[in-house]
């Protein structure tokens, strides 16, 4: 007898706790396979403990207690859109001079404030591509603990680049003898600091190939890093099973990072005829910001911007956009990179408009922030697409996007691992 209460109670134990893991639905007018294009009528998508458990199609769900169903009926599904080039730290409404005097721990409060800006744009995972004093990684672990809200990150720590080079900081007089966090020089050193960028915690690297638009005393084109220090840096990360970005406007800088095994090429803004085949023949991803020029020749000035670094954005801002329309038109692997920090966090979705006006099909942009931006991340079996077994992470639109690309610049719904953030 004692034998069967025991039973008993252990079974009525069991189906309590499996009515205690609730269900979502959610139902919607639409839902967008971003691989094949397809739009879906009446979807209806089950998450269980985050992940997408089922996807039905005109389908009335049956509740359970404790089970909830959110009904979007004149709105489309898509999965949560992914930015692989942002600066969470850095605030371009601010004036430089105030931003030189920043703290890390006020930085870390900056990013924690536009990670949930981000979110809260539809962009459910980001890769925050440099950062000093491993402030971003710091808020990304809290938002992995619940502590605060914001998207999936990949994060980089300090930028690595050689000394006087775009990734140092060359405004300070030389008596004050600072060095940024992530200068390095030789194949040894490169390694050192990649390995210390692991050690507390980036899930990513990257580092700076050639000047760039907002350093000092830096030439737009010029390679920084040789060979031998680009091909360390990639072989220490790729150890890890890290991904590697390299920062790189001029061909050369562009050509030798492709050569060395790099994931993806940041700006890509001088490419020629060898640099697009170099791209296509390693399966590198390009990451090209083209949105964010006249938002600096707008408003650069006011903000504090150097007229030499506004000068270089007009040499570099028709080329590289020349550059996009190529590398599109020859079909070289390509992601959604904003460069996020030049312009204001949370207009990240203004740049799929620039990308279909210079050569992208709609379908083309938004496959470039989530099915390749997954691919680029190695998370394209749980993230990008929505799909039995990838996580729920899932924004709603007004309308068909396929038709109109500006409706991704106003996302009412946002859902990251099955919890709902905007409604």
């Amino acid at each position: 007898m004692k034998k069967q209460l025991l039973s008993a109670s252990i079974a009525l134990l069991c189906l309590n706790s499996m009515n205690a893991y609730a269900v979502t639905y959610v139902s919607a007018k639409a839902m967008l396979d971003v691989q094949s294009g397809k739009l879906i009528q009446s979807p209806l998508v089950t998450i269980d403990n985050g992940v997408i458990t089922a996807i039905d199609s005109n389908k009335t769900p049956k509740l359970n207690k404790g089970d909830e169903h959110i009904k979007l009926p004149e709105l489309t599904l898509m999965p949560g859109l992914m930015d692989m080039h942002v600066h969470l730290t850095s605030d371009p409404t601010v004036p430089r001079s105030e931003r030189v005097g920043q703290s890390i721990p006020r930085m870390a409060v900056k990013a924690a404030y536009f990670a949930k800006k981000t979110l809260e744009a539809g962009f459910t995972t980001v890769r925050n591509v440099g950062a000093e004093g491993y402030s971003v990684i710091a808020v990304r672990d809290g938002i992995n603990a619940g502590d605060i809200i914001g998207p999936r990150i990949w994060a980089a720590g300090p930028s690595l680049g050689i000394t006087g080079g775009h990734c140092d900081n060359n405004r300070l007089p030389p008596e004050l003898k600072y060095t940024s966090q992530g200068v390095a020089d030789g194949p040894w050193a490169v390694r050192v600091k990649v390995r210390e960028n692991i050690k507390y915690g980036a899930n990513a690297i990257k580092f700076c190939a050639t000047g760039g638009v907002f350093s000092k005393g830096t030439k737009l084109g010029a390679q920084q890093y040789s060979f031998e220090e680009m091909k360390a840096i990639v072989d220490e990360a790729h150890l890890r099973d890290l991904p590697v970005a390299a920062h790189a406007h001029g061909t050369d800088g562009i050509k030798t990072a492709i050569k060395a095994g790099v994931d993806s090429v940041e700006h890509a803004s001088y490419l020629d005829d060898e640099a697009i085949k170099l791209a296509k023949d390693h399966g590198t991803w390009l990451s090209m910001d083209i949105y964010n020029t006249e938002y600096t020749l707008s408003f650069g000035e006011q903000n504090g911007v150097d007229e030499e670094n506004l000068d270089k954005e007009r040499q570099v801002s028709k080329v590289q956009r020349d550059s996009f329309k190529r590398a599109v038109n020859a079909g070289v692997n390509m992601v959604f990179g904003t460069d996020a920090a030049i312009y204001p966090h949370g207009d990240n979705a203004k740049q799929f408009s620039r990308m279909v006006e210079f050569g992208m099909t709609e379908l083309q942009a938004i496959q470039a922030s989530t099915v390749n931006s997954a691919k680029l991340l190695k998370m394209d079996k749980q993230l990008g697409q929505l799909k039995t077994g990838f996580a729920a992470d899932i924004i709603a639109v007004k309308g068909n996007p396929l038709k109109n690309i500006a409706t991704l610049e106003h996302i009412p719904f946002v859902m990251k691992a099955g919890v709902v953030y905007k409604n």
